[in-house]
């Protein structure tokens, strides 16, 4: 009996499926990392379009060809430079993948380099393009970066003695820096790679947070470092954002030479420091662009005042490091907090009831915050504060208003056709109608607000 030739044996039909199948994983990888915007197809000529790896945004759009189809991506608000950077990224990505698909040769022996997740290449292409830039170079050269992203995501998955594994890596940039020489491995060193999680000591070598495995530019296990130390000769250098008081020596890490630093916290969380910064969370299964520059800069901007800005944006880090939820208030007018907070929440308020004769309440405790700065205040104490119930509302000079207080709020279309999350949601969409918030969440992510609208979650 005869049978109808499979569809997908005709070159042309084969052809189509790929072009189709990468289309879908363009789609795909493009509404992962940008949930909130609109990716659709236009019609039109694709080929007076630049190509995905080209696309430049104009205002909120950006239009782009890819395998010969039209695209239209519309976003909130301008594009970053490192939203711009991952557009192409995924891009890279997936043009080399296609390239090492459709040749034969290079296929048949590369199948291994399409184990793990897209989303992990897209990551480690940002971080370093020279693997993904076609494919010959996916077949060729040693992605480090997606390999430790899998011994770390691996790692997230198990438990030492019923504790969550924590854990971390430097790998050695390929930029000159005068501090450090490469390192040196010899012929029998292991490549880190998800391979080395079935040692059960591996994790027991580097906790991530104080001490780091380090990785060469060959991708093998050099040696074990403490981060502190290797940061040293870099102590006096600033950092570009404020980070948290965990992970400032991994931030500084990476201030020269190109290296890049990989955390799997004690959270389960996995973070990316390169170029003194934060740039990726794998955060609740969803890797996450940091793009801390762009947004902290936001930030400064709208509270006008350095030094403020820096404390509370540090503070607010610190707090995520712990999962403790806050609510940051800066005020452009202070008389507008008599609208927005309740008398007794006031620091202004003094209640001077004796608490022995039983009258007990936290206005009693104002006269230790009254008329005082944040910067008279330790950080430490400051997180403490931030920790109450409530929000901490401050005018544009940092000058603490109140603590713990509950905001008086109306339910406004913002907050009722926004998935809510919670009452410190609702009340910061109400007071950033008076100044600029800042919201720490439970769950480890930070949001600013201004105007009744979120402008960036990281």
């Amino acid at each position: 009996m005869n049978s109808s030739p499979i569809p997908l044996r005709s070159p042309e039909n084969r052809t189509r499926f790929i072009s189709g199948l990468y289309g879908d994983l363009m789609e795909n990888g493009i509404r992962y990392f940008f949930p909130g915007a609109i990716l659709e197809r236009v019609v039109g000529r694709p080929d007076q379009m630049p190509g995905l790896l080209g696309a430049v945004p104009s205002g909120g759009q950006v239009e782009f060809e890819w395998l010969g189809a039209g695209y239209s991506l519309t976003v909130s608000s301008n594009l970053s430079d490192q939203e711009r950077r991952l557009l192409r990224s995924i891009g890279m990505v997936l043009s080399a993948r296609y390239q090492l698909i459709t040749n034969q040769a290079l296929a048949a022996q590369s199948f291994q380099l399409f184990r793990g997740l897209p989303e992990d290449r897209f990551v480690s292409a940002f971080l370093d393009p020279s693997p993904h830039t076609s494919g010959e170079a996916i077949a060729g050269v040693p992605d480090r970066i997606a390999d430790a992203i899998e011994v770390l995501r691996t790692s997230s998955m198990s438990t030492y003695e019923n504790r969550r594994i924590a854990t971390g890596v430097l790998l050695f940039g390929s930029m000159p820096e005068p501090c450090h020489e490469p390192p040196q491995t010899p012929d029998w060193a292991l490549r880190y790679s998800h391979e080395l999680t079935t040692i059960r000591s591996f994790h027991r070598l580097c906790d991530g947070l104080q001490t780091l495995a380090l990785v060469g530019r060959d991708g093998l296990l050099a040696e074990l470092i403490d981060v502190h130390e290797w940061t040293e000769p870099y102590r006096d250098m600033p950092l570009p954002v404020p980070t948290s008081a965990r992970y400032g020596d991994h931030c500084r890490a990476t201030l020269c030479g190109g290296h890049i630093c990989l955390i799997l916290s004690p959270n389960g969380e996995v973070k990316i420091y390169a170029d003194g910064v934060p740039v990726f969370r794998f955060l609740d299964g969803k890797w996450r662009l940091v793009d801390a520059r762009y947004r902290y800069e936001m930030w400064k901007n709208a509270i006008g005042h350095t030094d403020l800005a820096e404390r509370l944006f540090a503070v607010a880090l610190n707090l995520t490091e712990s999962r403790r939820g806050a609510l940051f208030v800066v005020l452009d007018d202070p008389e507008s907090a008599r609208a927005l907070v309740s008398q007794p929440d006031l620091l202004e308020h003094m209640n001077h009831q004796p608490v022995a004769e039983g009258i007990s309440s936290k206005d009693q405790l104002h006269y230790l915050l009254r008329d005082k700065s944040i910067f008279d205040i330790p950080s430490t104490v400051l997180e403490n504060i931030a920790r109450i119930d409530g929000a901490v509302v401050l005018t544009s000079q940092a000058n603490l208003l109140a603590f713990g207080a509950i905001l008086h709020h109306q339910s406004s279309e913002e907050a009722i056709n926004r998935p809510v999350e919670g009452g410190r949601t609702t009340a910061a969409i109400a007071a950033s109608r008076h100044g600029t918030v800042l919201k720490v969440s439970e769950d480890g992510l930070i949001s600013m607000y201004r105007g009744g609208c979120c402008l960036w979650e990281m």
